[in-house]
């Protein structure tokens, strides 16, 4: 993920905080507990857009999966930014891990 994500994301990251009303320790849990809020999302948006709910038909598109998968991502961005300062080292350095792990024969 290059960096300029990893830009944005501490710069979102300085305004939530500026703009939230809790305390460390609670914001913390709330954007921890917003990724799962996202995935609901998206699972609203694949179910829309198979249109697997008879009341609500063909709600959403895939394109709209594609956003909140989206969401999901840059939630999951921000909250792993929240925890910790060394978030982009983090992940690119668990993302490594998971290469080797996964893409080696």
């Amino acid at each position: 993920m290059d960096n300029t994500a990893w830009d944005t994301v501490e710069q979102l990251v300085k305004w939530l905080d500026a703009e939230s009303p809790d305390p460390p320790a609670t914001t913390r849990l709330m954007r921890v507990l917003k990724l799962s809020e996202e995935v609901g999302e998206v699972a609203e948006a694949v179910i829309g857009a198979t249109g697997h709910n008879p009341r609500k038909g063909d709600s959403h598109t895939w394109e709209d999966v594609q956003r909140e998968l989206c969401d999901v991502i840059l939630t999951g961005m921000v909250a792993l930014n929240t925890l910790t300062p060394d978030a982009r080292k983090l992940f690119t350095d668990h993302l490594a891990h998971v290469a080797r792990r996964s893409l080696s024969t």
